[in-house]
């Protein structure tokens, strides 16, 4: 049985090199059957590509669900394709060349190619000699007994070039894991390095030119990879959903009509996924956590679980009480279309609290407001601007803040220039934990930008300003030569006239860290607000991106002009917590150097906020 399977081995080889010797075997220095032996090689080196191609093709339906059939099947396509067969063709095209050395008569070639083989050209005195009558790989590396030249030779040929294109079948099963964990690209490149080990018994002439046809097609190799791409934001988000939950008879008796709003769930505090907690020593591995349902669906264009006044009536005096002079003014922070920011003092709680005071034209206005408000009122995170009332000022309405006093982001990137990445990658999830507590709620910030975050005396980040008092037509420019909505940082699609969604607040989060990382809106400069606009609304090429950041993946993907392929704020989150966790680095710590209340102090704070 060992016999047949062995004979089956040499037929096969010796099949491989004589359809290798007829696509290249030229008849020049140093021999055809050389030529072809690298020719053979390049043939071996595609069955590692093509279980690497199989992975990614598997993952642009399952995504990142690896259960037991799915990390089966990874193993035995990388055990057969990256370890099985090559390691079978390696050392059968040398017992091929060995046999036809010795003429045991168990490998049978064509006259024409036999008299070929036993002819020499250059320093190949015979070409059966040359490729079957010399020293295995592992002889000529632990035993040596040729010059020091020709030694270092034989290490680029049996090291060198196996280690070149181990690396390069690792960046294969790299690309072929993108946007999800790299470990099962394991399956894979570690058989291949076992081969690699095992090849060494091999002819060191042989193995030689094996490998150097073999480099040149794990270098292309990562082309058809990265043709197919990673699979869909989607796709990877399956394995992250929450199942849905209630029998069905009970969602069929809902009654006709159309149903009220329900805001989604809310988020609760981020955990790592299974790959990156670790079980106690001797307990069973964790289970993958299950996300809730993904941010995509949009939300109403005045959020809040709220009543709406009905069409055509008169919508009611909003319910808001006089503040009676509880809230003592002590300076203007801000100020801008909406109205004025004010620093204040709540003389009952004696506490420091930031009003926004804004001119309400109409009852109607008012009464989205008051909807509004309310609404914020009811998101709670650590990093967004609590609302605590919303009372009447005799200027206006008054909506009653959070005071955090600390620097713009957009002050500290300016005076201290653009944020490294661990820095940006802390950022980014705390502005997405916030984002995604307020899309929780129904509310949508619609104006994520530099200036709207607040790093405080600890180096923390606060999310601010909800645009709450937004008036109708309001597009008044302030001092930087920015409408109300900043064009810089705007979506194409909200540009455009649609509705504002939980995508467009991820697109400007991340045209946001964008900014921090160089300092530029990703879009570039323009000379006044409605080139701005209508570059957004065009959808014009991102051209300030940053280049040489760890991030730039997640914010091509994140900037993608179409919203649903966009990764969601719980995607990006996962994607950025995986970073911090392989690059040593915790998701706690400030985003930015702790300011220091001098510079808090020296803020300007007369200048517009918006």
């Amino acid at each position: 049985m060992e016999r047949g399977a062995g004979d089956a081995v040499l037929e096969l080889a010796a099949s491989l090199l004589s359809f290798a010797h007829s696509i290249f075997g030229p008849g020049i220095c140093p021999g055809d059957w050389v030529w072809a032996t690298g020719t053979a090689g390049a043939l071996i080196a595609l069955f590692p590509v093509l279980g690497t191609v199989i992975i990614a093709l598997v993952r642009k339906f399952t995504g990142n669900t690896y259960n037991a059939a799915t990390l089966t099947a990874f193993g035995v396509v990388g055990g057969v394709t990256a370890f099985l067969l090559p390691w079978l063709l390696f050392n059968g095209v040398s017992s091929v060349f060995r046999s036809l050395f010795t003429g045991d008569g168990e490998v049978a070639l064509s006259g024409v190619e036999l008299r070929s083989f036993h002819e020499g050209t250059c320093w190949v005195s015979a070409q059966d000699r040359y490729l079957g009558g010399g020293a295995t790989g592992y002889e000529v590396l632990f035993h040596p007994f040729e010059s020091w030249p020709l030694y270092l030779l034989r290490i680029g040929a049996l090291v060198v070039l196996p280690a070149a294109s181990l690396l390069f079948v690792i960046l294969q099963v790299r690309a072929a894991t993108r946007r999800g964990p790299r470990w099962p690209g394991r399956l894979v490149w570690v058989p291949f390095a076992v081969m690699a080990l095992l090849s060494l018994p091999v002819e060191a002439n042989t193995a030689g030119y094996l490998w150097l046809g073999f480099l040149p097609i794990s270098v292309l190799g990562l082309i058809p990879v990265y043709v197919i791409g990673p699979p869909s934001w989607s796709t990877v988000e399956r394995n992250y959903q929450r199942p849905e939950s209630g029998p069905p008879q009970a969602q069929q008796q809902q009654p006709p009509g159309p149903p009220p709003y329900v805001p989604p769930p809310p988020v609760p505090p981020y955990v790592p996924p299974a790959s990156t907690r670790k079980a106690p020593f001797g307990a069973p591995p964790l289970p993958p956590r299950r996300e809730p349902e993904p941010d995509r669906a949009q939300l109403a264009a005045d959020p809040g679980p709220l009543p709406f006044t009905p069409r055509g009536a008169k919508p009611p005096p909003p319910p808001v009480r006089p503040a009676g002079g509880r809230f003592r003014k002590v300076r203007a922070l801000g100020h801008g279309g909406f109205g004025t920011v004010w620093l204040a003092v709540d003389t009952q709680l004696d506490r420091t609290v930031a009003v926004k005071t804004a001119h309400a034209p109409d009852a109607e206005t008012e009464e989205r407001m008051l909807r509004e408000a309310r609404a914020l009122a009811a998101v709670h995170h650590p990093n967004c601007v609590r609302v605590y009332d919303i009372v009447s000022e005799p200027d206006g309405l008054g909506l009653v803040m959070e005071y955090i006093e600390g620097q713009p982001l957009a002050d500290r990137v300016t005076k201290g220039g653009p944020l490294d990445d661990v820095s940006v990658a802390r950022l980014w999830i705390t502005m997405a934990g916030a984002l995604a507590a307020a899309h929780a709620k129904g509310v949508l910030h619609r104006d994520v930008k530099p200036s709207n975050i607040i790093i405080d005396p600890d180096g923390n980040a606060h999310l601010i300003d909800f645009g709450i008092a937004r008036s109708k037509g309001d597009s008044t420019l302030t001092a930087t030569g920015m409408m109300v909505g900043t064009p810089d940082f705007l979506a194409s699609e909200t540009a455009a006239g649609e509705n504002a969604t939980p995508a467009s607040d991820a697109w400007q989060l991340a045209a946001t860290v964008s900014y921090a990382l160089t300092g530029k809106p990703p879009r570039g400069n323009r000379e006044n607000a409605m080139a701005a606009l209508m570059a957004a609304a065009k959808g014009e090429r991102l051209s300030e991106l940053p280049l040489h950041s760890a991030h730039r993946r997640l914010l091509y993907a994140s900037l993608d002009a179409d919203p649903a392929r966009r990764p969601t704020l719980r995607t990006v989150a996962r994607e950025l917590s995986d970073w911090l966790a392989r690059e040593g680095h915790t998701e706690t710590g400030p985003v930015t150097q702790i300011v220091h209340r001098k510079a808090i102090g020296d803020v300007d704070r007369t200048r517009p906020m918006r």
